[in-house]
Protein backbone atom coordinates (compact mmCIF):
# COMPACT_ATOMS: atom_id res chain seq x y z
CA UNK A 1 0.00 0.00 0.00
CA UNK A 2 1.26 3.51 -0.48
CA UNK A 3 1.11 5.09 2.84
CA UNK A 4 1.14 8.75 3.96
CA UNK A 5 1.86 9.35 8.01
CA UNK A 6 0.94 11.67 10.70
CA UNK A 7 2.77 11.61 14.02
CA UNK A 8 4.76 13.32 16.66
CA UNK A 9 7.26 12.49 19.11
CA UNK A 10 8.52 9.05 20.20
CA UNK A 11 4.84 7.49 19.52
CA UNK A 12 5.17 8.49 16.20
CA UNK A 13 8.87 7.83 15.34
CA UNK A 14 8.28 4.28 16.46
CA UNK A 15 4.84 4.35 14.41
CA UNK A 16 7.10 5.70 10.95
CA UNK A 17 9.66 2.75 12.09
CA UNK A 18 7.60 0.26 11.35
CA UNK A 19 5.53 1.42 8.59
CA UNK A 20 9.29 2.06 6.83
CA UNK A 21 10.13 -1.63 7.71
CA UNK A 22 6.97 -2.95 6.51
CA UNK A 23 7.54 -3.27 3.07
CA UNK A 24 4.54 -0.91 2.20
CA UNK A 25 5.40 2.84 0.42
CA UNK A 26 5.65 5.58 2.76
CA UNK A 27 4.95 8.29 0.29
CA UNK A 28 5.09 11.58 2.95
CA UNK A 29 5.31 12.26 6.91
CA UNK A 30 3.55 15.49 8.89
CA UNK A 31 5.11 16.24 12.09
CA UNK A 32 4.88 18.91 14.31
CA UNK A 33 7.62 21.58 15.22
CA UNK A 34 9.63 20.77 18.57
CA UNK A 35 7.42 22.39 21.17
CA UNK A 36 8.04 24.13 24.96
CA UNK A 37 5.42 22.32 26.53
CA UNK A 38 6.34 20.02 29.43
CA UNK A 39 4.53 17.00 28.29
CA UNK A 40 6.13 17.28 24.78
CA UNK A 41 9.63 17.51 25.46
CA UNK A 42 9.85 14.10 26.89
CA UNK A 43 9.54 10.96 25.32
CA UNK A 44 10.92 13.47 22.18
CA UNK A 45 12.29 10.62 19.35
CA UNK A 46 12.20 12.76 16.44
CA UNK A 47 10.10 12.00 13.41
CA UNK A 48 11.25 14.59 11.09
CA UNK A 49 14.32 13.28 11.62
CA UNK A 50 14.11 9.76 10.85
CA UNK A 51 12.12 10.39 8.03
CA UNK A 52 14.74 12.46 6.49
CA UNK A 53 17.50 9.51 7.31
CA UNK A 54 15.35 7.42 4.96
CA UNK A 55 14.75 10.13 1.92
CA UNK A 56 10.44 10.50 3.42
CA UNK A 57 9.65 14.16 2.29
CA UNK A 58 8.13 16.14 5.45
CA UNK A 59 6.07 18.24 6.04
CA UNK A 60 5.83 20.56 9.58
CA UNK A 61 2.47 21.66 10.64
CA UNK A 62 0.43 22.93 13.82
CA UNK A 63 -2.45 22.17 12.16
CA UNK A 64 -3.40 20.12 8.53
CA UNK A 65 -5.72 22.98 7.69
CA UNK A 66 -3.72 24.36 4.51
CA UNK A 67 -4.12 24.70 1.16
CA UNK A 68 -0.20 23.30 0.15
CA UNK A 69 -0.64 20.25 2.38
CA UNK A 70 -3.69 19.35 0.94
CA UNK A 71 -2.28 19.52 -2.33
CA UNK A 72 0.83 17.38 -1.41
CA UNK A 73 -1.97 14.79 0.16
CA UNK A 74 -4.02 14.78 -3.14
CA UNK A 75 -0.45 14.25 -5.01
CA UNK A 76 0.42 11.43 -3.13
CA UNK A 77 -2.84 9.92 -3.66
CA UNK A 78 -2.06 6.85 -0.75
CA UNK A 79 -4.17 4.05 -0.12
CA UNK A 80 -4.06 4.55 3.61
CA UNK A 81 -2.94 7.28 5.84
CA UNK A 82 -1.55 6.30 9.50
CA UNK A 83 -1.88 8.96 12.44
CA UNK A 84 -0.20 8.41 15.63
CA UNK A 85 -0.12 11.35 18.57
CA UNK A 86 -1.16 13.78 15.99
CA UNK A 87 -2.11 16.79 18.18
CA UNK A 88 -4.51 17.94 16.76
CA UNK A 89 -8.40 17.61 14.79
CA UNK A 90 -7.58 15.88 11.38
CA UNK A 91 -10.61 16.79 9.16
CA UNK A 92 -12.93 14.77 7.59
CA UNK A 93 -11.27 15.65 3.86
CA UNK A 94 -8.18 14.16 4.93
CA UNK A 95 -9.05 10.94 6.94
CA UNK A 96 -11.67 10.45 4.20
CA UNK A 97 -9.07 10.98 1.33
CA UNK A 98 -7.39 7.28 1.25
CA UNK A 99 -9.18 4.50 -0.65
CA UNK A 100 -8.76 2.52 2.38
CA UNK A 101 -9.25 5.87 4.82
CA UNK A 102 -7.27 6.52 8.08
CA UNK A 103 -6.07 4.11 11.11
CA UNK A 104 -5.19 6.36 14.22
CA UNK A 105 -3.17 4.53 16.87
CA UNK A 106 -3.78 5.55 20.39
CA UNK A 107 -2.69 4.45 23.93
CA UNK A 108 -4.97 3.46 25.35
CA UNK A 109 -7.93 0.28 25.59
CA UNK A 110 -10.50 2.30 23.68
CA UNK A 111 -13.31 3.71 24.32
CA UNK A 112 -11.65 4.43 27.62
CA UNK A 113 -9.46 7.35 28.05
CA UNK A 114 -9.68 8.76 24.55
CA UNK A 115 -8.12 12.36 24.35
CA UNK A 116 -4.66 12.96 25.89
CA UNK A 117 -1.93 11.67 28.67
CA UNK A 118 -4.30 8.10 28.53
CA UNK A 119 -1.59 6.09 30.54
CA UNK A 120 -0.92 8.66 33.06
CA UNK A 121 -4.55 9.23 34.01
CA UNK A 122 -5.34 5.31 34.01
CA UNK A 123 -3.01 5.31 36.59
CA UNK A 124 -4.09 7.85 38.30
CA UNK A 125 -7.37 6.70 38.76
CA UNK A 126 -5.85 2.27 39.54
CA UNK A 127 -7.31 0.84 36.06
CA UNK A 128 -5.61 -3.05 36.19
CA UNK A 129 -4.37 -2.44 32.59
CA UNK A 130 -3.45 -0.28 30.03
CA UNK A 131 -2.71 -0.58 26.48
CA UNK A 132 -2.93 0.29 22.52
CA UNK A 133 -5.71 0.15 19.90
CA UNK A 134 -5.05 0.51 16.46
CA UNK A 135 -8.87 2.05 14.90
CA UNK A 136 -10.33 3.54 11.85
CA UNK A 137 -10.44 7.15 12.30
CA UNK A 138 -14.35 8.73 11.86
CA UNK A 139 -15.94 12.03 12.61
CA UNK A 140 -15.49 11.61 16.37
CA UNK A 141 -12.28 11.54 18.34
CA UNK A 142 -10.89 8.49 18.92
CA UNK A 143 -13.93 6.71 18.29
CA UNK A 144 -13.74 4.53 15.46
CA UNK A 145 -13.94 1.21 14.78
CA UNK A 146 -11.18 -1.19 16.12
CA UNK A 147 -8.84 -3.21 13.96
CA UNK A 148 -6.00 -4.57 16.56
CA UNK A 149 -6.27 -3.82 20.33
CA UNK A 150 -3.16 -5.16 22.64
CA UNK A 151 -3.55 -4.85 26.71
CA UNK A 152 -0.77 -5.20 29.54
CA UNK A 153 -1.12 -5.31 33.19
CA UNK A 154 -0.56 -2.14 35.37
CA UNK A 155 1.53 -4.14 38.76
CA UNK A 156 1.17 -2.06 42.05
CA UNK A 157 4.57 -0.08 42.01
CA UNK A 158 4.17 0.23 38.37
CA UNK A 159 5.15 4.08 37.14
CA UNK A 160 3.77 5.91 33.95
CA UNK A 161 7.86 5.61 33.21
CA UNK A 162 7.09 2.06 33.36
CA UNK A 163 3.79 1.19 31.32
CA UNK A 164 5.20 4.32 28.56
CA UNK A 165 7.86 1.47 27.92
CA UNK A 166 5.76 -1.80 27.95
CA UNK A 167 2.94 0.38 25.77
CA UNK A 168 5.37 1.50 23.34
CA UNK A 169 7.32 -2.00 22.44
CA UNK A 170 3.30 -2.47 21.31
CA UNK A 171 3.23 -0.20 18.44
CA UNK A 172 5.74 -1.94 15.81
CA UNK A 173 3.42 -5.24 16.50
CA UNK A 174 0.31 -3.55 16.20
CA UNK A 175 1.03 -1.55 13.40
CA UNK A 176 2.34 -4.22 10.95
CA UNK A 177 -0.96 -6.23 12.04
CA UNK A 178 -3.32 -3.88 11.04
CA UNK A 179 -1.73 -3.21 7.79
CA UNK A 180 -1.67 -7.06 7.16
CA UNK A 181 -6.02 -6.69 7.96
CA UNK A 182 -6.39 -3.93 5.93
CA UNK A 183 -3.70 -4.61 3.01
CA UNK A 184 -5.82 -7.90 2.73
CA UNK A 185 -8.93 -5.93 2.22
CA UNK A 186 -10.71 -6.65 5.71
CA UNK A 187 -13.29 -3.87 6.85
CA UNK A 188 -15.18 -5.73 9.34
CA UNK A 189 -13.59 -3.94 12.88
CA UNK A 190 -15.37 -3.88 15.83
CA UNK A 191 -17.25 -0.88 16.77
CA UNK A 192 -16.78 0.65 20.03
CA UNK A 193 -19.27 0.72 23.06
CA UNK A 194 -19.58 4.86 22.75
CA UNK A 195 -21.59 3.95 26.57
CA UNK A 196 -18.06 2.73 27.45
CA UNK A 197 -16.19 5.92 26.46
CA UNK A 198 -14.27 8.47 28.20
CA UNK A 199 -12.36 11.64 27.36
CA UNK A 200 -9.71 13.16 28.72
CA UNK A 201 -8.25 16.46 28.68
CA UNK A 202 -4.00 17.50 27.75
CA UNK A 203 -1.97 17.76 31.25
CA UNK A 204 -0.20 20.70 32.93
CA UNK A 205 2.04 21.23 35.61
CA UNK A 206 -1.45 22.21 37.46
CA UNK A 207 -2.31 18.37 37.40
CA UNK A 208 0.43 17.23 39.01
CA UNK A 209 -0.42 19.28 41.83
CA UNK A 210 -1.33 17.45 45.33
CA UNK A 211 -4.63 17.83 47.15
CA UNK A 212 -4.23 16.15 50.59
CA UNK A 213 -8.00 15.73 50.61
CA UNK A 214 -7.68 13.20 48.23
CA UNK A 215 -7.53 9.49 49.89
CA UNK A 216 -4.17 8.42 50.46
CA UNK A 217 -4.31 5.94 47.60
CA UNK A 218 -5.05 8.03 45.04
CA UNK A 219 -1.99 10.18 45.79
CA UNK A 220 0.19 7.34 45.82
CA UNK A 221 -0.88 6.34 42.35
CA UNK A 222 -0.33 9.85 41.34
CA UNK A 223 3.27 10.21 42.60
CA UNK A 224 3.88 6.98 40.83
CA UNK A 225 2.20 8.48 37.45
CA UNK A 226 4.54 11.93 37.79
CA UNK A 227 7.55 9.73 37.96
CA UNK A 228 10.51 11.01 36.08
CA UNK A 229 10.60 12.52 33.38
CA UNK A 230 7.49 13.74 33.66
CA UNK A 231 6.79 16.54 36.15
CA UNK A 232 6.66 15.19 39.66
CA UNK A 233 3.96 15.48 41.43
CA UNK A 234 4.37 18.44 43.96
CA UNK A 235 3.38 20.15 47.01
CA UNK A 236 4.19 22.95 49.36
CA UNK A 237 5.94 22.96 52.98
CA UNK A 238 6.79 26.17 54.39
CA UNK A 239 6.30 28.55 51.41
CA UNK A 240 8.50 26.27 49.02
CA UNK A 241 7.90 23.84 46.23
CA UNK A 242 8.54 19.98 47.16
CA UNK A 243 8.53 17.00 44.51
CA UNK A 244 7.53 14.13 45.93
CA UNK A 245 9.38 11.27 43.84
CA UNK A 246 8.66 8.32 46.56
CA UNK A 247 4.82 7.34 48.75
CA UNK A 248 3.24 4.77 49.92
CA UNK A 249 0.35 4.18 51.70
CA UNK A 250 0.91 3.79 55.27
CA UNK A 251 0.42 0.90 57.26
CA UNK A 252 -1.66 2.74 60.09
CA UNK A 253 -4.40 4.64 60.21
CA UNK A 254 -4.70 8.44 61.17
CA UNK A 255 -6.92 11.41 61.84
CA UNK A 256 -6.62 15.36 61.68
CA UNK A 257 -6.66 17.52 59.19
CA UNK A 258 -5.56 16.67 55.60
CA UNK A 259 -1.60 17.43 55.18
CA UNK A 260 -0.77 17.50 58.30
CA UNK A 261 2.88 16.42 58.44
CA UNK A 262 1.89 13.77 61.41
CA UNK A 263 4.65 11.04 61.84
CA UNK A 264 7.26 8.15 61.04
CA UNK A 265 6.50 5.58 59.93
CA UNK A 266 8.83 3.21 58.46
CA UNK A 267 11.54 5.33 55.82
CA UNK A 268 9.08 7.86 55.65
CA UNK A 269 6.99 10.55 57.10
CA UNK A 270 3.01 10.32 57.49
CA UNK A 271 1.09 13.18 55.96
CA UNK A 272 -2.74 13.09 56.85
CA UNK A 273 -4.75 12.49 53.84
CA UNK A 274 -8.31 12.73 52.41
CA UNK A 275 -11.46 14.90 52.92
CA UNK A 276 -12.83 12.67 55.66
CA UNK A 277 -9.72 12.65 57.61
CA UNK A 278 -11.33 13.76 60.78
CA UNK A 279 -13.20 10.90 61.59
CA UNK A 280 -9.86 8.95 62.16
CA UNK A 281 -10.47 6.00 59.57
CA UNK A 282 -7.85 6.69 56.76
CA UNK A 283 -4.41 5.55 55.98
CA UNK A 284 -2.10 8.64 55.67
CA UNK A 285 0.30 8.93 52.81
CA UNK A 286 4.08 8.15 53.34
CA UNK A 287 6.33 10.10 51.46
CA UNK A 288 9.84 8.57 51.13
CA UNK A 289 11.70 10.76 49.08
CA UNK A 290 11.62 14.94 48.00
CA UNK A 291 13.00 16.66 45.70
CA UNK A 292 14.03 20.60 46.05
CA UNK A 293 13.17 23.21 43.79
CA UNK A 294 17.26 23.52 43.32
CA UNK A 295 17.14 19.70 42.32
CA UNK A 296 18.50 18.13 45.50
CA UNK A 297 16.81 14.66 46.12
CA UNK A 298 16.13 13.79 49.94
CA UNK A 299 15.20 11.31 52.15
CA UNK A 300 11.90 12.35 53.60
CA UNK A 301 13.13 11.84 56.99
CA UNK A 302 16.24 14.36 56.46
CA UNK A 303 13.73 16.88 54.77
CA UNK A 304 11.32 16.85 57.54
CA UNK A 305 13.24 16.65 60.70
CA UNK A 306 10.57 17.91 62.41
CA UNK A 307 6.94 16.67 63.17
CA UNK A 308 3.92 19.04 62.48
CA UNK A 309 3.14 21.81 60.39
CA UNK A 310 0.99 21.51 56.97
CA UNK A 311 1.54 20.64 53.24
CA UNK A 312 -0.47 22.84 51.28
CA UNK A 313 -1.50 23.09 47.37
CA UNK A 314 -0.30 26.93 47.34
CA UNK A 315 2.88 28.61 49.10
Amino acid sequence: MRVVMFGYQTWGHRTLQALLESGHEVLLVVTHPKSDHAYEKIWDDSVADLAAEHGVPTLLRNRPDDEELMGRLKAADPDLIVANNWRTWIPPQIFNLPARGTLNIHDSLLPAYAGFSPIVWALINGEKEVGVTAHMMNDELDAGDIVVQRAVPVGPTDTATALFHRTVDLLGPIVTEALDLLASGRTDFTPQDRTRASFFHKRSIEDSRIDWAWPAEATERLVRAQSDPYPNAFTHYKGQRVRVLKASVSKGVYGGTPGRVFIREGDGVVIVAGADAHRGRNHGLVIERVRTDDDIDLPATEFFQTMGGYLTDRP
